[in-house]
C-alpha cells in the first residue's frame, strides 16, 4: 500500500495535479486529459454548462419538429407545452444542484442511497409499478400526473454513495475482505434490482459507471478486472438464456436476423446526406419508424439535419467528456472529484451507447441520448448529476 501511494504521489507531482488528491485519482485519468489542466475548475464548469444548455435547445428544437409532424394541431400545442415546461424544470433541476453542491449533500448520502433502493423496490409493489412493453422500468406516485423510472435516480445516488464510502475507507481501500467486497456486493445489489425489471441495458450502463469510479478511487485494478468481466458474462448469457429479446437483438448484430426499426433508422440517417432534409421535413417518422423521439433520436438528426448535424452532435459531446475530466483534474476535494467522475462516466456513456446503437455499432437497445431524447424524469436526473459535477467545481471556489 505504502508502494503505491508513493508511486501515485509521483505520477500526481509529475502530472501537476494538487497534492491533496490521493489514492492515483490523478494519475490514472491524467494521460487523457490535457497535459496543462486548468488551475481553476471554474473554467471547464462553464464550458459544459454552455454545452449542456446548447444539448438540451437542440434537443427541444428535435422535439418540436417531431410532434409538428406527428400530432394533431391540438395534441401538439399541449406537447408543446409539456416540452418547454419538463425542460424549464430539467434547468432548474440543473442550477439547484449546481447551487447545493456535492459538499453540503455528503452528510445525506446514507439516506439517500436508502431512498435509492426503495425507488428500485417500488417497480415490483403493485400499486406503484408501471409496466411498459413488458418490463417494470417505472413507477407512479399516487397523487402524481408524471412518472419515474428509478434506474436514472439510483445511478445518481448510488455514485454519490461509492465515492463517499471510497474516501472513508482510506488506506482500506486495498482491503479485499473490509474494502473492496463489501463495496462490489453493494454495487451488485444496485445491479440485480435494475436487471430484474428488466433492463439489461441500464444494468450495463450503471455497472460501467460503478466500476469505473471504484478504478479511480483506488482499488486494485485486478480485482476490478475479474469482477467486471466475470459480472458482465454472466449478465449478458443470463439475458440471452432467459430474455428472448436479447438474443434477438444480438441475432440482429451479428447477422443472423433481420430488424426493421434497425434497418429504417439507418435508411433514415442516410437520406440525410450531408446538410439533411431540413426540420421537419423529414418522412420517416411517418413511415413505420418508431420511437425517433426518443431511442432513435439519432437518427431524427441525421435525417432532418444530415451528416453536418450528427457531426455537431458528437462534437458537444466530445467536449462533454474532455471538458468533464479536466474538471475532474483540477477539484481538489477527493469526493467532490470521485463524485464528479462517476456522474461524468454515467452521462456520457449513456450517450455513447445510444450514438453507437443508432450507427448500428452494438446490438439494438432502447437507450435515449441524454439531454436530447424526450424524457421526464431521465432528463431531469440527467441534468440533476450534470448539476452536481458543476457543483464540484463550484465547492472549489466556495467551500461550505
Amino acid at each position: 500500500m505504502a508502494r503505491f501511494q508513493r508511486r501515485a504521489g509521483q505520477s500526481a507531482v509529475a502530472l501537476g495535479a494538487p497534492s491533496e488528491i490521493q489514492l492515483g485519482l490523478f494519475s490514472r485519468i491524467g494521460t487523457i486529459t490535457a497535459p496543462k489542466p486548468a488551475a481553476n475548475p471554474a473554467e471547464p464548469a462553464r464550458i459544459i454548462f454552455c454545452l449542456t444548455l446548447a444539448m438540451m435547445g437542440l434537443g427541444l428544437v428535435m422535439q418540436v419538429s417531431h410532434a409538428a409532424t406527428t400530432l394533431p394541431l391540438a395534441a401538439f400545442r399541449e406537447e408543446l407545452v409539456n416540452l418547454v415546461v419538463m425542460r424549464g424544470m430539467a434547468v432548474l433541476a440543473l442550477l439547484g444542484a449546481w447551487w447545493i453542491g456535492l459538499a453540503r449533500l455528503r452528510p445525506m448520502i446514507p439516506a439517500l442511497a436508502v431512498i435509492a433502493v426503495v425507488l428500485l423496490l417500488l417497480v415490483f409493489v403493485p400499486g406503484f409499478a408501471v409496466a411498459i412493453n413488458g418490463s417494470r422500468r417505472w413507477i407512479q406516485i399516487p397523487g402524481l400526473s408524471f412518472t419515474i423510472q428509478p434506474s436514472e435516480v439510483a445511478r445518481v445516488l448510488a455514485i454519490l454513495w461509492l465515492a463517499r464510502r471510497c474516501v472513508d475507507l482510506g488506506d482500506r481501500v486495498s482491503d479485499g475482505l473490509r474494502g473492496y467486497l463489501p463495496t462490489l456486493v453493494a454495487g451488485l445489489v444496485v445491479t440485480i434490482l435494475i436487471l430484474l425489471e428488466p433492463d439489461v441495458g441500464s444494468t450495463l450502463l450503471f455497472g460501467v459507471a460503478w466500476m469505473a469510479t471504484m478504478w479511480v478511487g483506488g482499488f486494485q485494478g485486478r480485482h476490478l478486472a475479474v469482477s467486471a468481466v466475470s459480472c458482465a458474462c454472466a449478465i449478458l448469457l443470463g439475458a440471452a438464456s432467459v430474455l428472448g429479446y436479447v438474443r434477438d437483438r444480438l441475432a440482429v448484430f451479428f447477422g443472423e436476423a433481420s430488424n426493421d426499426q434497425v434497418a429504417r433508422a439507418a435508411e433514415a440517417m442516410a437520406s440525410g446526406n450531408f446538410f439533411g432534409q431540413g426540420l421537419g421535413q423529414g418522412g420517416f417518422r411517418n413511415a413505420s419508424l418508431q420511437y425517433m423521439q426518443t431511442d432513435y433520436v439519432c437518427s431524427l438528426v441525421g435525417e432532418e439535419l444530415g451528416l453536418f448535424g450528427v457531426l455537431v452532435l458528437v462534437g458537444l459531446w466530445a467536449g462533454f467528456i474532455w471538458n468533464g475530466l479536466r474538471l475532474v483534474r483540477t477539484v481538489k476535494d477527493r469526493f467532490a472529484a470521485l463524485a464528479a467522475f462517476g456522474l461524468t462516466v454515467g452521462v456520457t456513456t449513456q450517450a455513447m451507447i445510444h450514438l453507437a446503437v443508432v450507427t448500428q455499432l452494438s446490438p439494438p437497445k432502447g437507450m435515449a441520448l441524454p439531454l436530447i431524447s424526450d424524457g421526464g424524469s431521465a432528463l431531469l436526473a440527467t441534468c440533476l448529476a450534470i448539476g452536481l459535477v458543476l457543483g464540484a467545481a463550484r465547492g472549489e471556489s466556495h467551500p461550505t
